[in-house]
């Protein structure tokens, strides 16, 4: 099982090992949170019309594309599903670091297992990167995992097959260092360690408000904070002429709203199609990485297509 929207490696890996996807969808209008009841209809479908069994459930906190930290409640709901239905829990926690909304905080699905009565025996895999916080900023490679009540047998054949992989190069390994043990109070770069970490945060909050303010000031365009992460995933309201009109070029509507993006202003962002969503919803995943002069130029030309894309379609 794996949200929707989501990260599409999960569905192509899932594709690649013959196995089937089931998806749970997140709730847009409660800032992408998940629900119970979703997780409940979702299996019972699977199961009981499809006849699958299912073996592990993905979450992504904070998420990827949609941008939410999920709350401790969220978290408690999945933990006691997975262990009603003896699934295994894989934790995507890679934004950990990135967290921008200061009434959030992060926590992790292994910290709520512990402390969730029925939970201690939720088996887990957590997963981490320096790829996508603030040290590697998706330009350094390295990663690792954690396995929670993970049979010791699948321990040793994980181990097995990592281990007949080539590592991560070598600015990868340093940063993964860096990463779990950074410098402390009394070593020589602390201070500055420190203080390029704040600055580089603080940035990235400024930017996440920023994009979604400017996104959330264009009329027909309505985006949930980004609270963490390093994306906004805005909603895109499209007349009946342009969806006619993308349908008679074979593209999805908000395939067309962004290939048109890209050749009014060169600004490059992915159609939301491509990490799923609810039928009929239209939109796109874009992120608040670039400098922050640059970001509020794309800002105005966001707001500039869209008056342009919506005067063409009426």
């Amino acid at each position: 099982m794996i949200p929707i929207p989501q990260y599409p490696i999960y569905s192509a890996i899932i594709s690649r090992l013959g196995a089937r996807q089931v998806g749970y969808f997140l709730d847009e209008e409660k800032g992408w949170a998940v629900t119970e009841r979703e997780l409940e209809e979702r299996r019972a479908a699977a199961v009981e019309r499809d006849g699958l069994d299912i073996r592990a459930l993905t979450l992504i906190n904070p998420g990827n594309p949609t941008g939410q930290v999920l709350s401790r409640e969220d978290l408690e709901i999945i933990c006691k599903f997975c262990v009603k239905h003896n699934i295994v829990l894989l934790a995507d926690e890679v934004y950990q670091r990135n967290i921008y909304n200061e009434k959030k905080e992060f926590v992790s699905a292994k910290k709520v297992a512990m402390e969730t009565p029925g939970c201690e025996n939720l088996q887990l895999i957590s997963f981490h990167s320096t790829s996508k916080g603030l040290i590697g900023e998706c330009g350094r490679r390295g990663g690792c995992m954690e396995l929670h009540n993970i049979d010791p047998y699948v321990k040793s054949q994980l181990y097995k097959l990592a281990s007949s992989g080539l590592c991560s190069g070598v600015p990868g390994q340093i940063m993964m260092s860096l990463m779990v043990r950074p410098p402390l109070p009394d070593e020589e770069s602390y201070e500055l360690f420190t203080k390029e970490e704040a600055s580089i945060l603080e940035s990235l909050k400024r930017r996440a408000v920023s994009l979604v303010k400017g996104l959330n000031e264009i009329d027909g365009v309505t985006c949930n904070p980004s609270e963490g992460a390093m994306y906004a995933f805005p909603r895109v309201e499209l007349s009946p002429a342009a969806s006619e009109d993308a349908a008679a070029n074979d593209q999805t509507p908000d395939t067309m709203y962004a290939l048109s993006l890209l050749e009014e202003t060169g600004i490059c962002v992915v159609p939301a199609s491509g990490f799923g969503q609810k039928e009929g919803r239209v939109g796109f995943r874009t992120t608040f990485l670039p400098p922050e002069d640059e970001l509020n130029e794309a800002i105005v030309e966001f707001k500039r297509h869209h008056e342009l894309f919506s005067e063409k379609y009426g």
